[in-house]
């Protein structure tokens, strides 16, 4: 073995280095020489002497040098197997397929496996697979946990031919394999104390009594008080079971300090509260409904009640009696089952009416813009702001990029009177030409971004009026100087409607304008059968007062025979899905406008006894049009907020890119049934 082994490095230096200082004492001998002959000969025996003494020890204990050399990285290799056998950490190697090669005692003992086992890694530790073992990269890490202990698992990658060239002893021989080290770090503990201090944080909740005055005056006075201790009591019991903390701040405001791990049980319950604060009723005519924001994970105390008033704002938006949470950038729903209650009084009205004139008086211009394929109540709420902004003598735009079927009546009538001007109607281009810092965007029935017909107008104008009756949700316009949003609002066209009557004293409604919000509000309330109040009937009468036909309403949107024999097709193919659901799939083909008719065909639908919601699938320019509909039992605006839309309680749509219609119902009934799981709807 001697023989085939040889020295490198700092120990082959080592042993020759006598021989090295041979050739020294040569170069010295001749020096010498120069100097004095005798001496000269003198030292070249001494050098012979020296030279051949040190040839005779080197190549006599050259072998034993090595064999000792060899014996002592035996015996250390030997002392590093046992320190790794003895080792506290789990640690096994693995050949380039996975099955162990060698483990150590801890890693028998942790896992239970027999010494010198050759099993799979992936059959001992079932957490692992064969993707997990390291590839292109030499280093992998994961997350198992077994016998109820969490371990981070580290595999590296050793090359057997860096073993051998890395020695400081040994030449480097070829070898192209390599072997796996895995290391198991047991995390448990440390997992355990990070889970134990995420629970501990804290989450600033504020809950507000969504109907506090209509509740109190729907009772006699003396019973006022007791109807507010109850409701005082049912949220401070019911907090402190999950031991929060809460405090008073107004009348019908409550600030709540809770941790994150109760918090977590609240939203595994659903918040019970909103239903539970429901069944207080001492005479009042009215149940009692909460709206509540909660944050947390914002970073500090002061953010995440920041994130509270966020949150609470939007519970308000989306038409109270839900929760709000808001960890991070996560924003979940809670509740929001029932219909929010229609104000009796118009003070809200008149602030927002009185507001938006000042802002149109201040303006150059006017831009009026919907949501993308305008239906009716946008392009006629655009028509009613249009009006008041003209009686200040404004100019004044309509952004519409496609006249679709169901705005067409209206648009012909009004362009064929010879009263507006060609340039009433621009489209997205040339709305962002005539756009300037200088000019008032009035957005009007929605109130996300990117659903309107021209995104970069937002962006464009600097003041920017939103007045919808959608329910808020994550994505919105947060830069809007004036925004008046009301889920309990039939329709756009009634918010528009309540504000011409208090926008100015002069302002004179043309029939085809009061025609065109009348059927704005026709259409959204269903022919005033769905979400309709004592404020919708008082706003078509002030309509019908300036001039709306109802009978010329109604021959501007007859369907013909196609749409009517779509229509019926479309209800015809419906399948009911858990009993109480009813979907239908419309291919739109040869039909101008393929999503009215599947918003008409869902409304047919929830006719049928027994159907609790409808929803029908229509294909339209390389996109799924979902329109839910429903009456009162199901929460259609939280289906369709899973599915990425929204819209109200009853009434709601989505749409879905790049799917197929039957992928899309799949996609439908898999939502339906999970939510059903959840109890959310």
């Amino acid at each position: 073995m001697s023989r085939n082994v040889g020295l490198k490095g700092q120990m082959r230096l080592y042993v020759l280095w006598p021989v090295l200082f041979s050739i020294l004492l040569i170069i010295f001998n001749i020096f010498i020489y120069f100097i004095d002959l005798r001496s000269g000969l003198f030292t070249t025996v001494f050098v012979v002497v020296y030279i051949a003494v040190v040839l005779f020890l080197y190549l006599k204990n050259r072998s034993i040098i090595i064999n000792e050399i060899i014996s002592f990285a035996t015996k250390y290799g030997q002392v590093q197997r046992q320190l790794l056998k003895e080792l506290e950490i789990p640690y096994a190697l693995l050949d380039d397929s996975g099955r162990v090669v060698w483990t150590n005692e801890a890693f028998e003992v942790t896992l239970n496996t027999r010494k010198n086992t050759r099993k799979s890694i992936f059959s001992i530790l079932p957490g692992l697979s064969k993707n997990h073992l390291p590839g292109m990269e030499n280093e992998t890490e994961i997350m198992v946990t077994h016998n109820d202990h969490d371990y981070r698992v580290s595999m590296k990658k050793v090359s057997m031919n860096s073993i051998v060239s890395d020695s400081l002893i040994l030449d480097s021989f070829d070898y192209d394999s390599y072997i796996i080290a895995v290391f198991m770090f047991d995390e448990t503990k440390i997992n355990k104390l990070q889970t134990e201090i995420d629970d501990e944080k804290l989450a600033v909740a504020l809950i507000y009594i969504d109907n506090y005055d209509e509740a109190l005056s729907s009772i006699e006075e003396v019973r006022r008080s007791l109807l507010v201790a109850l409701i005082d009591r049912k949220i401070n019991k019911y907090l402190s079971s999950y031991d929060g903390l809460v405090k008073k701040l107004e009348k019908d405001k409550y600030l709540v300090l809770i941790t994150k791990k109760h918090l977590n049980n609240l939203c595994d319950n659903r918040f019970e509260l909103l239903e539970d604060v429901k069944t207080v009723n001492i005479g009042n005519e009215m149940s009692v409904t909460l709206s509540i924001g909660v944050g947390l994970e914002a970073g500090s105390y002061n953010k995440n009640y920041e994130y509270a008033r966020t949150c609470i704002d939007l519970a308000l938006g989306r038409g109270g009696d839900q929760a709000v949470v808001k960890s991070g950038n996560d924003i979940s729903y809670y509740g929001g089952k029932s219909q929010m209650s229609e104000k009796t009084t118009r003070v809200k009205a008149r602030v927002k009416a009185h507001a938006l004139r000042e802002i149109i008086e201040g303006a150059d211009k006017i831009i009026v813009m919907g949501h993308k394929m305008p239906d009716v109540d946008a392009f006629g709420s655009a028509v009613g702001v249009y009006r008041a902004a003209k009686s200040f003598g404004k100019k004044v735009h309509i952004v519409v990029n496609e006249v679709t079927t169901s705005i067409r009546p209206l648009y012909e009538t009004m362009m064929k009177s010879g009263e507006y001007g060609d340039d009433l109607i621009l489209n997205s281009m040339q709305a962002l030409e005539v756009a300037d810092q200088h000019t008032v965007l009035v957005v009007v029935d929605v109130n996300r971004p990117s659903r309107t017909e021209c995104e970069d107008l937002i962006n464009r104008c600097k003041t920017i009026v939103v007045l919808d009756h959608h329910r808020q949700g994550n994505e919105r316009i947060d830069n809007a100087t004036l925004s008046y949003i009301e889920p309990y609002a039939s329709s756009a066209a009634e918010m528009v409607a309540e504000i011409l009557q208090y926008i100015g004293d002069n302002i004179k409604i043309k029939p085809i304008e009061a025609d065109c919000l009348y059927s704005g509000m026709m259409v959204d309330t269903n022919n005033f059968m769905t979400k309709t109040g004592v404020r919708t009937f008082e706003a078509a009468a002030y309509l019908r007062r300036n001039g709306a036909d109802i009978t010329r309403v109604r021959k501007l949107f007859r369907t013909d025979m196609e749409a009517y024999r779509a229509r019926t097709d479309a209800v015809r193919k419906f399948e009911v899905f858990n009993d109480v659901y009813a979907i239908s799939l419309f291919d739109g083909e040869g039909i101008d406008s393929p999503t009215v008719i599947g918003a008409q065909a869902a409304n047919e639908l929830l006719n049928i006894n027994g159907i609790k919601a409808s929803f029908v699938l229509t294909e339209y320019q390389n996109m799924i049009y979902i329109s839910a509909r429903s009456i009162d039992e199901v929460n259609v605006q939280i289906i369709m907020e899973r599915l990425g839309g929204g819209g109200h309680l009853n009434i709601a749509g989505a749409q879905l890119e790049d799917i197929s219609l039957a992928e899309a119902r799949n996609l439908l009934m898999e939502t339906l049934e999970n939510m059903q799981k959840e109890g959310a709807i």
